[in-house]
């Protein structure tokens, strides 16, 4: 997946809480092992409304989402974070998060930003003005800047960050480390023969 450093993006408002994995992308678009093309089904529902927030300029290029409490809620579908990231957004700032939503977003390099309500409010009021619209999202030193020089900072799990920074996953973790694996495996081959299959 693509490290997560520093990205500067337009920050879309979403002003919702408890927006389900079915709201981010509908069961209807689940039947594709292919990640390419399930941006243009993100919010389905919401976007039949006309002045949806992700279908008006410059909100309609959008790489941040601000949103309410329990973003993510629902179902444990990897899709929703896939037509997230599809769409070019690769990080979420709301209150809270469900926790199998945020693991997988991580997994796919979303960064996922929890911030106290207050700050969510005047996130939001900020992003909702096309011309304050964009943010710059610094992960090294965990803050938030718009413009203004305004500035907050935020809280990440140290292995989360560091998986983010590095653009990896726990497979590519695992993998780091076969050389490890393959010398272990080799010496229990050796040490206790008896075992391995068919001995």
């Amino acid at each position: 997946m693509t490290p997560f450093v520093r990205h500067a993006a337009v920050a879309a408002p979403l002003p919702m809480a408890n927006v389900d994995t079915d709201q981010v992308l509908a069961g209807q678009f689940l039947k594709t092992l292919s990640r390419a093309g399930l941006g243009r089904n993100l919010f389905h529902a919401l976007r039949q409304e006309p002045g949806f927030v992700l279908d008006r300029a410059p909100w309609n290029e959008a790489g941040i989402l601000v949103a309410l409490d329990n973003f993510g809620c629902g179902s444990s579908r990897e899709h929703a974070p896939w037509a997230l990231l599809d769409f070019g957004i690769r990080c979420l700032i709301a209150p809270s998060f469900a926790d199998i939503f945020a693991n997988n977003c991580a997994k796919n390099g979303i960064l996922t930003i929890i911030l106290p309500r207050s700050d969510i409010d005047t996130l939001l009021a900020i992003v909702s003005d096309p011309a304050t619209a964009r943010l710059e999202i610094d992960l090294p030193d965990q803050a938030i800047g718009a413009t203004g020089g305004r500035r907050w900072e935020f809280a990440i799990e140290p292995r989360r960050k560091q998986d983010l920074l590095l653009g990896i996953d726990e497979i590519a973790r695992s993998l780091s480390l076969a050389d490890r694996i393959s010398a272990f495996e080799e010496e229990r081959r050796r040490s206790r023969p008896w075992l391995q299959p068919g001995s």
